[in-house]
């Protein structure tokens, strides 16, 4: 039987307790109260803007409010180039439970292998991770459909491109920060792009917005941009040209559509091309806008520039005769030759004959420095007043190095390099009466003025020898237009290899304009390369020319102005290099 205590007679309880105790006790007490008062007052008031901060950089954010970046717009107000609202998937890696099972049907999802999204997720920001920017809609629903935990969704805006390759050149594209980087979309990215807005907010951890502080700014959208571009004409540019270069084996294309009038740029197509929103496998062949970017020699597209130049001089009519015979030409140390041996020649016969000797003969009456006038005031040697990067100036030596021979060969396009949008644009003098005006992006509503280089009787006179061209006996028979009259100059030229020419590589050229009478477009075509048996110009580019120029000019309601199909001859006459 256990024995009983009375606690309440214990010896230790009944001895006083001294005061020395209590009062250190309540000392101490006092003290480390006064240390949490003095903690409070250096965390709130001394070091009040350090521990604000560090607040701050855990909870509150700066939201930036997206501007809605412009359209590009062609002519007809059709859409080239668009933003639309899509979701974009993001996790905080440290929420999300490694589940095999959903991870791999996330990874499935978003089209990556599950080693990348696990390589994704091992991230060493465990708070935040992009897993795949701007998926289609219906992924995001299959995504947020899954419920895994710490997996979120942002809306973001997507370009989308609906003319696809046939605009690529022109439109170019962004990349997912919605920055341009190729075409209209980087040279004006300032205007399309707008001014993000912002807004301050407090998160929690998981991401969510908790409660707004501070001030909203709103965005500012984009501006619109309209081109000169016409759809329409642009895709079947593009059509004619990629049918051509796949025809003819060729490397590549190009091909530039102009209005006489206004100067405009009714299309610029380039083959091979690119689908501008899907670029996975993108190279730099297709991405290079060859119109602007690319030089070569053009070849006999050269010569009714010189011959123009003469008939301004007053050196020359289009009646005057020309011996070319025997068809070779010793300058130096140097032969140029014609193809064909041609004898007597007038001038205009000269250019449907695209004869080198009778060119350079005329070449050689005048100045270098009349030659390199004539040149340069049509654009030559100078870059394009166009908003594109990338777009060159061309080789154009200054005159008072010239050597006899280089001036004969310039006078028939080699020692000299121009773009085809350079080429293109040089042709409008023979469309304008003899002027050239700047060309243009975007939609005009009069027409430009423009500096005049060539007497207006001159410009006609030299679109009557445009024409012969394209008839019988011409180089370019197959340039002929259903309905409508056309003139042009067929150019073949050897490609510049090492320090030399290369044999069996060529550029074949046309540039031309319609209707002769009345001209409102100006075609220009180039085929770099063709290896499937013809090379020619008038072979391999006036095709082209023919099927473009028949409709453009139905899509621009241009009457016809001829009632006759044309005859076209199944042999046309070789044109010199």
């Amino acid at each position: 039987m256990s024995r009983s205590i009375a606690y309440t007679s214990s010896p230790l309880l009944a001895s006083p307790t001294p005061v020395w105790r209590s009062k250190l006790i309540v000392a101490c007490i006092a003290l480390a109260f006064a240390g949490l008062v003095g903690r409070a007052v250096y965390i709130q008031v001394i070091e009040n803007e350090f521990f604000q901060k560090q607040g701050e950089v855990r909870f509150k954010r700066t939201l930036a409010l997206p501007a809605n970046r412009g359209r590009i717009l062609d002519r007809n107000g059709v859409i080239l180039a668009s933003s639309i609202p899509v979701p974009s998937i993001w996790a905080i890696p440290e929420d999300v439970p490694r589940d095999p099972a959903g991870l791999k049907q996330l990874a499935k999802l978003l089209d990556m292998p599950l080693a990348e999204l696990d390589k994704k997720l091992e991230n060493e920001d465990k708070t935040f991770v992009w897993l795949k920017r701007q998926v289609d809609e219906s992924v995001g629903r299959e995504v947020a459909a899954l419920g895994l935990k710490g997996i979120y969704q942002r809306k973001e805006y997507k370009r989308q491109y609906p003319e696809g390759e046939a605009a690529a050149h022109v439109v170019g594209f962004t990349n997912v920060e919605d920055m341009g980087q190729e075409g209209m979309e980087l040279a004006f990215n300032k205007e399309l792009g707008g001014r993000d807005g912002s807004r301050r907010v407090i998160k929690d951890r998981m991401g969510r917005v908790v409660e707004d502080v501070g001030e909203q700014i709103a965005p500012v959208d984009g501006r619109d941009l309209q081109l000169s571009i016409d759809s329409k004409v642009q895709f079947f540019t593009y059509q004619a040209l990629k049918a051509a270069v796949l025809e003819h084996k060729a490397k590549a294309g190009s091909v530039v559509v102009l209005d006489v009038q206004t100067g405009e740029v009714l299309a610029l197509a380039n083959y091979p091309s690119y689908v501008p929103d899907k670029r996975q496998n993108l190279s730099g062949a297709q991405l290079r806008n060859r119109a602007l970017t690319d030089t070569f020699e053009p070849g006999s597209t050269m010569k009714p520039f010189v011959i123009a130049s003469a008939l301004n001089k007053g050196m020359v009519t289009p009646q005057t005769p020309i011996q070319t015979a025997p068809g070779r030409m010793t300058i130096g140390s140097a032969t140029i030759t014609d193809s064909h041996v041609h004898g007597v020649l007038s001038v205009s016969e000269v250019i449907q004959k695209s004869s080198n000797i009778g060119t350079a003969k005329i070449a050689l009456q005048m100045p270098a420095r009349e030659m390199w006038e004539m040149y340069s005031s049509i654009g030559f040697g100078q870059k394009p007043a166009l908003p594109f990067p990338g777009a060159v100036s061309g080789r154009l030596r200054p005159y008072k190095t010239w050597r006899p021979i280089e001036q004969a060969t310039m006078s028939y396009g080699y020692g000299i390099s121009v773009s085809l949008f350079q080429l293109a644009h040089a042709y409008t003098i023979f469309g304008r009466e003899g002027d050239l005006a700047p060309a243009t992006m975007f939609k005009m509503s009069a027409p430009a003025e423009g500096v005049s280089v060539i007497e207006a009787r001159h410009a006609q006179a030299m679109r009557q020898m445009l024409h012969l061209v394209t008839g019988p006996g011409g180089t370019a028979p197959k340039a002929q237009t259903m309905g409508y009259s056309v003139g042009g100059k067929t150019g073949t030229a050897h490609k510049v290899e090492g320090r030399g020419y290369a044999d069996k590589k060529y550029r074949g050229v046309f540039a031309g304009l319609a209707p002769v009478d009345a001209p409102r477009i100006v075609v220009a075509v180039m085929i770099d390369e063709p290896s499937n048996g013809k090379y020619f110009g008038g072979e391999v580019a006036a095709p082209v020319f023919s099927q473009t120029v028949q409709q453009t000019l139905k899509v621009l309601g241009i009457a016809p102005d001829m009632s006759v199909k044309p005859q076209i001859v199944t042999n046309p006459v070789e044109e010199s290099f």
